[in-house]
């Protein structure tokens, strides 16, 4: 072989080589998200909807969940790798090690905008926390509106042994128990709690008085956040521009609040999406509240670590 045709032998098998050697073109990583019909995962939506997440190189799977207990069975099997949760649900998940991970807030309540209500019924003659002293609350045991509830009356002036709750845990059920007048309070989600008041409840007091008691969140396994933190941070980089444009503008998302079941259809014409939180996280003092409420009620034993279980890194 005379020396040019060597050459061009050599620069041909070594094109051969670096092309094997190169790295496949990337795809897109794949996140399934287990969703209730909530209002806080509108954003999720949006983002999905306006090609936030595509653009943002990541595929998000919606895995429709109809219960808390649902979402959680198919998180510790690991069939979905995030989830909208709370800050109880976070102290069962981590209290015998890091499970889960929070890595931004869903949703808030503020000064102008309620999570959670307790409410009256229309013929009950309650009007003010101190009228709930001894009445039977409806709610969930164990759960953020059981600890709500009790956070709420107490920073109003009762004394935690006047507090007295029933359990109700299906919110249809206290939803219809409220309205017959066979509850005469319970507490309620928004909006769930707005169509309540449509159908003649009385506000007693919701989060907007004490906004730092009322939040849900957004957590991954920590073994997805551990695996492909780059798609966690794009994640939440898209849902970052998912928030703005609905705080820009609430009066675009009626199609995507009935299509997907996010608000009660009577109320959805006068239904004024809340302000969504802007990236952020639990603050440690939130967290700290949330832990020992759960350990004075027997629900969690030890410690739970918040610098293990919060982290704010992957936000944009």
């Amino acid at each position: 072989m005379n020396p040019k045709a060597r050459l061009a032998w050599l620069a041909a098998v070594l094109g051969l080589v670096v092309a094997g050697c190169a790295p496949a073109p990337s795809t897109p990583m794949t996140i399934r998200i287990g969703v209730l019909p909530i209002l806080d995962a509108l954003p999720m939506y949006v983002a999905q909807t306006e090609g936030y997440f595509t653009e943002a190189g990541v595929t998000v799977d919606f895995v429709p969940v109809a219960s808390a207990a649902e979402r959680d069975q198919l998180m510790q099997a690991g069939e979905i790798d995030g989830m909208i949760n709370d800050l109880v649900s976070t102290m069962l998940y981590n209290q015998h090690g890091r499970q889960i991970v929070v890595v931004r807030l869903a949703r808030t309540a503020t000064d102008e905008d309620p999570q959670y209500r307790i409410l009256a019924s229309k013929d009950s003659g309650l009007t003010t926390p101190a009228d709930l002293a001894g009445v039977p609350i409806g709610i969930s045991e164990g759960t953020v509106i059981a600890y709500v509830t009790e956070r709420l009356l107490t920073a109003e002036g009762l004394a935690p042994e006047d507090i007295a709750t029933v359990a109700v845990p299906k919110i249809a059920d206290r939803m219809s128990l409220l309205d017959s007048g066979e509850l005469r309070a319970a507490t309620l989600p928004d909006p769930l709690s707005s169509l309540a008041l449509q159908g003649g409840a009385r506000l007693i007091i919701d989060d907007t008085a004490h906004p730092e008691y009322g939040n849900s969140l957004i957590s991954f396994r920590a073994a997805f956040v551990d695996e492909s933190p780059r798609a966690v941070g794009s994640f939440l980089a898209a849902l970052e521009k998912a928030v703005q444009a609905v705080n820009a503008d609430k009066t675009r998302w009626n199609g995507l609040l009935s299509e997907q079941q996010l608000v009660p259809a009577p109320v959805i014409e006068s239904y004024v999406i809340p302000t969504f939180p802007t990236a952020s996280v639990p603050t440690e003092a939130q967290f700290a509240d949330v832990l020992a409420w759960t350990q004075a009620k027997g629900l969690v034993t030890g410690d739970v670590s918040y610098s293990a279980s919060v982290d704010d890194s992957y936000l944009p």
